[in-house]
């Protein structure tokens, strides 16, 4: 698996969901798994199945979470090279189809919530902003077409 950068808040958060799947969601579905069991026949037992199968799902997702913390660094923001967009770069563009200005953040796969500006550095802007610098347009292949945006600000914030 790939080793991929989060800030401190990003993994720590990682870390808490791992902690939930395995001290709440875990014991919840054993428990579900045994009350399906108390019920007699297990070859007709739908409530059963579908524990066990949710706890498969589980396991995996744990398994896969586990391996994410594993390959993961924080990155030091004091290292950030703000001449340039990278991961964690703040960036303010404007969309050079309609002058609408924005301002994003550019973080991991599993931190972005466009609703608060982070979008991810592997989505098609995240992609085509990367290593871009202040005054440069990035063009950007989305679903609806290329969108010009020139680079307007890099920081930190």
């Amino acid at each position: 698996m790939a080793i991929s950068y989060y800030s401190e808040e990003g993994l720590k958060k990682l870390r808490s969901d791992l902690d939930h799947m395995k001290s709440v969601m875990r014991p919840s579905i054993s428990n579900q798994i045994a009350e399906a069991r108390d019920k007699g026949d297990l070859s007709e037992n739908a409530e059963y199945d579908a524990a066990k199968e949710a706890q498969g799902l589980l396991e995996m997702k744990i398994s896969k979470m586990e391996d994410t913390i594993a390959n993961a660094r924080i990155l030091d923001s004091s290292l950030i090279d703000t001449s340039k967009v990278m991961v964690l770069s703040t960036v303010k563009i404007k969309n050079l189809g309609n002058n609408a200005e924005m301002k994003y953040k550019l973080v991991s796969e599993s931190e972005s919530d466009l609703k608060i500006g982070k979008i991810s550095v592997n989505s098609p802007i995240g992609k085509g902003l990367v290593g871009k610098k202040v005054g440069e347009v990035a063009e950007i292949e989305i679903p609806a077409g290329k969108i010009k945006f020139e680079i307007l600000e890099i920081s930190l914030d």
